[in-house]
């Protein structure tokens, strides 16, 4: 399979193992509308590449993402055709994480934030660097966690912990995530790479169809539970991004000021 019309993602192929690189190192890998796109179509494309037996997700530069690019966020403030699409793209890349077989193992360095935190937690594991951060702070800037943190954090850490982070946008660093489950393992920054080779080596040499179908069937429960939560999450996300507050957040942002809330 060809990956050539990715320009946002660097795909790189070897002895089964495809490792998939965010590639916005300028802007910590902040994702704008052609990586949004581009992220909605990748994971059911490697899912059906022959050549592929796991995926190792990272990003480039030293970040794994630090979420949405603020430019591109500001454009689609008041359109409600640009809001609807962009939640549409992250219903799809929700649904194709979810629906992928193959194992994906997220290698994070730096910051995961937003969408780049759901990215990093819909991955089968994920290993991380003691100063990496995790964070989705979409109520900070006035949005519902609609691309994939409603779904995902109660499940990995319980409701009661999920809320503590979701309903702040505050960040937890990699020794406290793993030490409460919601990553795999916090690992020394010169042994991150050392370790997720070594685990994609093992899955890779592992049983092939043993491992895929084992993992969709862990994953059939957490669909289920998704399928209640997505569309709705997304729903109202579009909502508050057509909202007062969130353009009062983007523009605080803009001054690196604290968003004054009005409840609109």
């Amino acid at each position: 399979m060809s990956y050539e019309r990715y320009s946002m993602l660097q795909v790189g192929i070897r002895d089964r193992i495809a490792t998939l690189t965010l590639n916005r190192p300028q802007v910590k890998n902040a994702v704008n509308p052609e990586l949004h796109d581009e992220l909605s179509r990748i994971f059911s494309d490697i899912d059906r590449d022959p050549d592929v037996d796991v995926v190792v997700l990272t990003g480039a530069g030293g970040a794994f993402s630090a979420g949405g690019d603020l430019d591109w966020l500001q454009s689609l403030q008041g359109d409600p055709v640009a809001t609807a699409r962009s939640i549409q793209n992250d219903r799809r890349i929700q649904n194709s994480l979810l629906d992928m077989e193959k194992p994906i193992i997220a290698k994070v360095v730096g910051p995961a934030v937003g969408l780049g935190c759901s990215l990093a937690l819909f991955c089968d594991f994920v290993y991380a660097t003691p100063e990496s951060r995790f964070a989705d702070p979409h109520v900070a800037v006035g949005l519902v966690a609609g691309d994939g943190g409603a779904v995902i954090w109660p499940q990995l850490i319980g409701y009661a912990r999920a809320r503590r982070y979701l309903l702040t946008g505050d960040p937890i660093f990699a020794p406290e995530a793993a030490q409460i489950g919601l990553i795999t393992e916090c690992v020394a920054a010169d042994s991150i790479d050392e370790t997720v080779e070594a685990m994609a080596r093992r899955l890779a040499a592992g049983a092939t169809h043993a491992v895929k179908w084992t993992k969709a069937s862990i994953n059939a429960g957490l669909k289920a539970t998704a399928n209640a939560v997505i569309d709705k999450a997304a729903g109202l996300e579009n909502l508050t991004m057509l909202m007062q507050d969130h353009g009062l957040a983007l523009a605080a942002m803009r001054k690196r000021e604290r968003p004054v809330f009005v409840g609109r």
